[in-house]
């Protein structure tokens, strides 16, 4: 099978050399990276020409610099890099960001999963993080959750879904969507990625309002969204971050903000939580 690998890149002259050097490494040769120098202020593009120069598989493309938003930036990056390529002569498109580094095995184990299961539709591995000069388990999602950094979608998953979309909440949007239309999410947990900067580090909107936009976005309805907020805010045992999260997701609804989803979409999503809460919680 043949990879198309996009990986938005934003001031990443600390990380994105390790990333790209792992590409370099992989025992599976077929792929294409294109680099979304996403309107980069520091030596991000004189990293991204390194490769690009001596090795034809790297290319790249220049966005000018837009405002950093949870979710919608990067998969506006990630789409202008996918726009620059031929999608229907790749059979996986991959969405990896700038800041990890895959182990040897990386395409080669995700290739056979997709060739050996047809109805594999999104396959990663999991995060690591260093802590204490030790790389754990970064333990932010439960492990049947591709997260975010590196996810894998068969071609035909990823048409069938309509790609991913240019919205907060993205990388949880896909997994229930293409779920939906009967294909299979799968974690490997013998594939081992380290993730080298903590996520959300840059961004400048406040949890409270995260999560409450987040849950907006996803599509939620207001039953389920005070619950996710309630579950949100007894992890840190606090009303007031509660009501907090309820003020965000209100406010958003009030406004009518546009969705990147249709209505059945949504249907969907509220279904597939609705009936996750009553198997974890009602035993039903």
């Amino acid at each position: 099978m043949k990879f198309l690998i996009i990986i938005p890149a934003h001031n990443e002259e600390a990380h994105l050399s390790f990333t790209l050097e792992s590409l370099q490494q992989q025992s599976f040769r077929d792929f294409t990276t294109v680099i979304v120098n996403d309107g980069s202020t520091d030596s991000t593009p004189e990293v991204i020409r390194r490769f690009t120069e001596a090795d034809s598989r790297f290319q790249t493309i220049n966005l000018q610099k837009s405002a950093h938003q949870p979710g919608s930036k990067v998969v506006a990056a990630f789409k202008n890099g996918l726009n620059t390529q031929k999608p229907e002569e790749f059979e996986v498109i991959c969405k990896f960001d700038a800041d990890i580094i895959l182990p040897e095995n990386y395409l080669q184990t995700i290739n056979e999963a997709f060739q050996n299961n047809p109805k594999y539709g999104l396959v990663g591995g999991l995060l690591y993080v260093e802590k204490n000069g030790e790389w754990v388990y970064e333990g932010n999602s439960n492990k049947g959750h591709v997260r975010g950094p590196m996810k894998a979608y068969r071609k035909e998953c990823f048409d069938a879904m309509g790609g991913i979309r240019e919205t907060l909440g993205w990388d949880n949007i896909d997994a229930i969507l293409l779920e939906n239309l009967g294909w299979k999410e799968v974690v490997l947990p013998e594939l081992q990625v380290k993730l080298l900067k903590v996520k959300g580090s840059d961004y400048t909107i406040k949890p409270a309002d995260y999560y409450g936009r987040y849950f907006y976005f996803l599509g939620l309805n207001r039953f389920l969204a005070y619950i996710a907020s309630s579950k949100e805010a007894m992890k840190i045992k606090s009303l007031s971050f509660f009501l907090q999260i309820i003020k965000a997701y209100e406010s958003c609804r009030s406004q009518q903000l546009e969705l990147k989803i249709s209505k059945d979409e949504q249907k969907a999503i509220n279904e597939q939580r609705w009936n996750a809460l009553k198997k974890k919680w009602l035993k039903i």
